[in-house]
């Protein structure tokens, strides 16, 4: 109940996130339901069906990313001076923080819920029901209990790693001002993003079982697909490194003031944003290369529309948490533009470090998404 409370009194910007985080937990339920469907009208092809819900492990990823991102920059959840004298210490608050998310997803669970009935035929008398009956076999009764199961997934994900990343840490913070550790995730990410490519290569090449995702994307081996995953794995990891190696450029070569306080944030941000930029980067790979390969006539055909859906959810879920992970950073680093604005900074600097900050970001991962995609791409185009 205080959870609702807190939710229902929150500002409207938190509000629209917290719908944005049942929108996507709304596709996800979805699809994870026209797999059960494809599963209940085609129980000749259960390796088939097996495929299509590892498929929907993707985007049901990128949505708990989302909401654990939310959950972060959740006002409601951060300690504040004097709630711990009326019950509401970190523990309870990470509780809070879980049983918003819970609460969200739920929703969009039983939203989606309702639009699968609809669209098959099960509730009638609004535009459009039965339109995708012969889709999600309609002429088949749905396994209540399954059905039920696979929509409580993303609730129960969402909130559970949600209060994993928000749990009250044991270890005291580190002082203000004090030099965070480098981090030390670019080799073993370079490593991954190397072994992507080249499992990507050698299933392009080598042909294998296909992996039949929903829709009409079914032509591609399952190599490339755990090829890609392993490659936007090793992004997520290089992502932090090339970040805190953005801030140091930066600050190289006699820097001036606006030079100097960009490089720090990115060094002192660069863990917070940098995994959320390497999976967009991931994504944003992927993308081109399929894109790449349909340019070619050598990719599997069109989407369908639930692998779109897919795909859509998954780029649009982790822009959506990098976007969220920078206003995590900005909220993070408050007090002190506050202080540099009190002792005379001008306002012009701060806005130069901004742009500083995401024209060089650009310019590194940019060039890097591009070649990434044009890799993966390399071996299944010629």
């Amino acid at each position: 109940m205080l959870a609702l409370r807190l939710a229902r009194g929150a500002h409207p910007l938190v509000q629209t996130r917290r719908l944005l985080v049942a929108v996507a937990a709304a596709g996800v339920g979805f699809l994870l339901l026209c797999t059960l469907g494809y599963a209940v009208g085609h129980p000749e092809r259960s390796s088939a069906s097996v495929l299509r819900l590892l498929w929907c492990v993707l985007p049901l990823a990128a949505t708990v990313q989302f909401a654990v991102a939310v959950a972060r920059t959740d006002p409601s959840t951060r300690p504040r001076p004097g709630l711990s004298a009326i019950g509401l210490g970190p523990a309870r608050l990470t509780a809070i923080a879980a049983a918003s998310t819970a609460v969200a997803c739920t929703l969009g669970s039983m939203v989606a819920l309702l639009f699968y009935l609809h669209l098959r035929g099960d509730i009638t008398g609004l535009p459009f029901d039965g339109a995708a009956a012969d889709l999600l076999a309609a002429d088949q009764p749905i396994p209540l209990a399954a059905a039920l199961t696979l929509l409580a997934v993303v609730p129960v994900v969402a909130a559970t790693a949600a209060g994993l990343a928000l749990r009250p840490r044991t270890a005291p913070a580190a002082p203000e001002g004090a030099e965070k550790p480098v981090p030390s995730g670019l080799p073993w990410g370079v490593a991954l993003v190397a072994v992507g490519l080249a499992v990507e290569t050698y299933a392009g090449r080598g042909g294998g079982a296909g992996l039949p995702l929903p829709g009409r994307f079914d032509g591609n081996p399952a190599g490339v697909l755990a090829g890609w995953v392993l490659t936007a794995a090793g992004l997520a990891m290089v992502g932090p490194g090339l970040v805190h190696g953005c801030g140091r450029l930066l600050q190289s070569v006699r820097p001036g003031a606006a030079r100097l306080l960009a490089g720090r944030v990115l060094m002192d941000e660069s863990r917070r944003i940098g995994r959320p930029l390497g999976v967009v980067s991931a994504v944003l790979s992927g993308t081109l290369a399929a894109a790449a390969l349909d340019d070619a006539g050598t990719g599997p055909g069109a989407f369908g529309p639930l692998s779109g859906l897919g795909a859509a959810l998954i780029l649009a879920c982790t822009t959506a948490t990098l976007l969220t992970a920078a206003l995590e950073s900005k909220q993070s680093r408050a007090h002190t533009t506050e202080a540099l604005l009190r002792i005379g900074a001008p306002p012009a600097v701060l806005r130069s470090a901004a742009l500083m900050r995401a024209g060089v970001l650009l310019a590194v991962f940019l060039p890097l998404t591009w070649a990434v995609a044009e890799l993966a791409a390399l071996p299944l185009t010629g």
